[in-house]
């Protein structure tokens, strides 16, 4: 089954392209069946490139999903002309009453930003609490397994002191795991942060579940026993060229990045790289939507706050 998006994002073109099956508004309004509902909270500036990139993933799956993409305020973007947002972006206000099965939180460039600083904190923290009653599974991506860490377990951030960019080896430390079904023991996956999660750490302050663990990276996926937070510290849905990309932005601002490491060939920037990882990163999205959205939702959107009832985590 399809993804459904709005019939002029510049995503349904692109993933038309690949031959990604996309449904329109105006051609799934004759079906009739319950689609799963996914609320994006997109933080990061390229916010057209990271649509195109989570709709990819998304769309692999036998469930038609419809999308609805949430901005974090109003502020004007240097990264996203002004009529996109205002076309294809909902404000908080407006998806306050709804529901929704299923919600990502993107990462977002402010690694080395503490949490008080951060223009729209409070925002997310609201975000964040409003989902115990809203949504069924929210999956938080790099920065904001940071934030929820923070709002959820009170963990403050942890950093490295040099930006851990590049394509890092991962094992799976639970065989049994739906969210890893199909996985090999052992595969990659691409990080672009500055945040640590150390595994003894998050497992002496939180009660998360850790299925995934890299000795380079730290902790690669966890999540809360009952499903409904699920934590990833990387970029499973980074295209082949999104890390070069960023590399040559901090090199063009005068910057001097480390080589993103296991990504180049031969680990020259002047050869083109290739996505090692994007097999790993469909099947942990599309197991993330039937195992913890779909099998878990209320067949009523609105039964969602009336099913699930929400305890303070334990750290």
């Amino acid at each position: 089954m399809p993804i459904k998006i709005p019939d002029q994002l510049p995503a349904a073109e692109v993933l038309g392209q690949e031959n990604i099956f996309v449904m329109t508004e105006s051609r799934a309004v004759t079906q009739n069946i319950r689609p799963l509902r996914v609320l994006i909270l997109n933080l990061m500036p390229k916010k057209i490139e990271t649509e195109i990139q989570l709709m990819r993933m998304l769309s692999n799956s036998p469930l038609q999903v419809d999308v609805d993409l949430l901005r974090i305020d109003d502020r004007e973007s240097k990264n996203t002309p002004q009529a996109h947002l205002e076309n294809f972006y909902h404000d908080f206000e407006q998806v306050r009453g709804n529901n929704y099965d299923g919600m990502i939180i993107t990462g977002a460039p402010l690694g080395l930003v503490e949490f008080e600083e951060v223009v729209y904190w409070p925002r997310i923290v609201e975000i964040i609490e409003w989902s115990h009653q809203h949504v069924t599974s929210t999956l938080f991506l790099c920065w904001a397994v940071q934030a929820a860490l923070k709002a959820l377990y009170g963990m403050e951030k942890q950093t490295h002191g040099e930006k851990l960019s590049g394509v890092y080896r991962h094992h799976r430390l639970d065989e049994h795991e739906p969210l890893l079904r199909g996985f090999d023991d052992e595969f990659v996956a691409p990080h672009s942060r500055y945040a640590a999660f150390d595994g003894d750490l998050i497992r002496a302050h939180t009660d998360l579940q850790i299925f995934a663990e890299s000795e380079e990276a730290g902790v690669y996926l966890a999540a809360t026993k009952d499903c409904r937070q699920v934590f990833v510290t990387g970029h499973p849905e980074y295209d082949a060229l999104t890390l070069d990309g960023e590399y040559q932005r901090d090199l063009a601002a005068g910057l001097t990045p480390v080589i993103p490491v296991n990504y180049y060939p031969d680990d020259n920037p002047g050869q083109t790289p290739r996505a090692t990882w994007r097999s790993h990163g469909h099947l942990l999205f599309s197991n993330w939507l039937n195992y913890y959205v779909y099998q878990l939702t209320s067949y009523r959107l609105e039964d969602i706050g009336k099913v699930f009832t929400y305890e303070q985590p334990k750290g």
